[in-house]
């Protein structure tokens, strides 16, 4: 399971490895360079290939100054697939992540602004 730490504008540290963007980490692997169709909004299509992946729990990362906002449709859509969705500031969404079970957790990060 992934261990978070280290997190701070456009960098953050997943199991020793640095990055320096945007990523989906799940129980199982880490999905580095993470492209989203718009890149201050999240929609259904930025989560398709992860989407059969997710655990029970999604801890989203909107950046360091919160600007990446989550669609209501994709927050309608995890949460009829009974993922329970958390949206905060990427550093908060690190130590959350932290908090949690990273069995049963994914984190969708977004790392600067």
């Amino acid at each position: 399971m992934a261990r978070l730490e280290g997190y701070r504008f456009g960098r953050v540290v997943v199991d020793g490895q640095e990055h320096v963007r945007d990523l989906i980490v799940l129980p199982g692997r880490v999905v580095a360079n993470w492209w989203r169709k718009d890149g201050h909004a999240l929609v259904p299509e930025d989560l398709a290939e992860v989407l059969e992946e997710l655990p029970e729990r999604l801890v989203i990362g909107t950046g360091a100054a919160g600007r990446m906002r989550p669609d209501p449709a994709v927050l309608r859509l995890l949460r009829e697939r009974g993922v329970e969705v958390e949206v905060l500031p990427t550093e908060q969404a690190v130590r959350r992540y932290g908090e949690l079970d990273p069995a049963r957790t994914a984190a969708a990060l977004h790392l600067t602004c």
